[in-house]
């Protein structure tokens, strides 16, 4: 496995998407999509210290966070990364959308590209996801991108697995 952190923080680049390091001038649009350890930022100050706490978790090697951006403009879109599991050889994948920029596959090319870094660079062998019951969306991606239900967690949360991450869908991005 080749863990964070590396001598550059990698960008990658999808067909709409750009997966890119999260930037101070980012912090004021993510505010509201900004959450560390469950808690959201109310706060602009709040939402520094939660990215703060954030790249202390890629500097330690525990995670990698991306800022979602337009590929044509470079506008943020929302945030994706990797937030736990390395350590056994997996990686608990999260992503979270802008409100205006939801149902415009964004966040099924982020996924993707997400997807396939954990798996052909980072080295990954499991790729997990949690989501809120509620999130039909989600849920409808997850099964879309090949993940299956393993779990059911709490009231609230299933927890899915990427189903055969070795598929022609990721080996090839």
């Amino acid at each position: 496995m080749t863990l964070p952190p590396y001598s550059a923080f990698p960008t990658v680049v999808a067909d709409k998407i750009v997966l890119r390091q999260v930037l101070p001038a980012d912090i004021p649009a993510i505010v509201e999509i900004s959450f560390y350890d469950a808690k959201q930022a109310r706060t602009i100050a709040e939402a520094i210290e939660m990215q703060a706490k954030i790249d202390q978790d890629y500097l330690a090697g525990n995670s990698i966070h991306w800022a979602i951006a337009d590929r044509e403009n470079n506008v943020v879109v929302g945030t994706c990364g990797y937030y736990r599991g390395f350590n056994q050889e997996k990686g608990e994948l999260g992503c979270v959308l802008l409100p205006a920029f939801r149902g415009q596959g964004y966040m099924s090319a982020a996924l993707k590209a997400a997807i396939e870094f954990g798996l052909n660079h980072i080295g990954l062998k499991r790729v997990i996801a949690i989501t809120s019951k509620q999130n039909a969306k989600a849920i409808k991606l997850l099964d879309r991108l090949g993940f299956e239900l393993v779990s059911d967690l709490s009231d609230d949360e299933l927890n899915y697995e990427l189903n055969n991450p070795k598929t022609d869908l990721y080996a090839k991005l």
